[in-house]
């Protein structure tokens, strides 16, 4: 599998790579990885070359692309067959509009040397579709982990609720929408927890601190930074509601996993969201930005644990009818068998 950078890193895609990474002996297959060096766009074409040359020596029967890097092979694509993995629509999903726009048009032209086009979601798919890609889907499994970490305690802190949220301090992520969100909310109606990387965007951050240091936050919210997948797994456990205001998700594994929890789920309509979980069935959606709209959703769950309980009932119910990770890996390797002839 050709990514970018260190392959450990904690966001989605590259978590998802390494499940599949671990699940592969139990499908008779080894899943390695090449990477490019992470340098500013476009200077990692500059690096196509030896990658493809590193991936010669190590004689694959089949090459995975992940979308994140799949631009930088808009010239010339690998030698073996090839599956792209995508994660993210043409042009990524963090970027401004110019790079967006140059990165969208060479991710296009990558697309050109795949035998097969894989993608982690159906609203990904509905996406990709109209720009003639024959896509399938791979979505991520929905089990956390298979041992819980150590029971984290009472997350309500004596409020009527805890809330989890789960996702790198992005702008996209709504963090700070979130965070108006609970200031607006009686003081004893929910304690927040974040979980996920402080340190992805220095200029946001600074933003989320300050909003934070804020009285009418203070005591109110617990930042846990980044967690082990068990550690997390024990939070999912232990939450009332899970919530996560996000703009763009092309899959949003989070919304899954807190679902398989029996978390009922709250953020926008918006992404793969709508996809996963249904207004007033697995959870609550709102309007994109609405922050008023997110404060009433979260007091309507804070002063009624009934139906926090019924749709979180829902939530699992729906979460458990998707794939588990061995699942996933089944039909993604068997995706790989089939291009590789092997």
């Amino acid at each position: 599998m050709i990514t970018l950078g260190d392959p450990a890193q904690l966001t989605g895609g590259y978590l998802f790579h390494r499940r599949l990474a671990e699940l592969a002996p139990t499908y008779g297959a080894s899943l390695q990885f090449a990477s490019f060096p992470p340098r500013p766009f476009p200077l990692g074409l500059l690096h196509t070359r030896d990658v493809l040359n590193d991936v010669d020596r190590r004689k694959p029967d089949v090459v995975v692309i992940d979308s994140i890097i799949a631009w930088c092979f808009a010239v010339q694509g690998p030698r073996q067959p090839a599956v792209g993995m995508l994660h993210q629509p043409p042009g990524g999903i963090d970027f401004g509009p110019l790079r967006t726009s140059v990165q969208a048009r060479m991710d296009r032209l990558a697309y050109r040397h795949l035998n097969r086009v894989l993608v982690a979601s159906d609203s990904l798919a509905d996406e990709l579709r109209p720009v003639g890609l024959q896509v399938c889907v791979v979505p991520p499994g929905r089990d956390v982990a298979s041992d819980l970490g150590p029971p984290p305690g009472d997350l309500r802190q004596g409020r009527r609720m805890a809330a989890l949220c789960v996702g790198n301090w992005l702008e996209r992520k709504g963090i700070l929408d979130l965070l108006e969100a609970v200031a607006l909310l009686d003081q004893d109606a929910t304690t927040l927890h974040l979980l996920g990387r402080t340190n992805v965007d220095a200029k946001y951050a600074r933003r989320v601190w300050a909003r934070l240091a804020q009285a009418d936050l203070v005591g109110r919210v617990v930042v846990h930074g980044p967690l082990s997948v068990s550690e997390v797994a024990a939070l999912y456990a232990a939450a009332d509601v899970f919530v996560l205001p996000s703009l763009k998700e092309p899959y949003g594994t989070v919304y899954g996993e807190a679902m398989a929890f029996g978390l009922p789920v709250v953020g926008w309509r918006a992404g793969n969201l709508p996809y996963l979980a249904a207004q007033a069935a697995e959870g609550l959606l709102v309007e994109p930005r609405d922050v008023v709209g997110l404060t009433i959703a979260l007091r309507r769950l804070a002063n009624d644990a009934d139906l926090r309980r019924q749709l979180g009932a829902a939530a699992r119910e729906r979460a458990l009818a998707r794939p588990t990770w061995d699942q996933v890996a089944a039909i993604f390797f068997q995706h790989l068998r089939e291009v590789s002839n092997t």
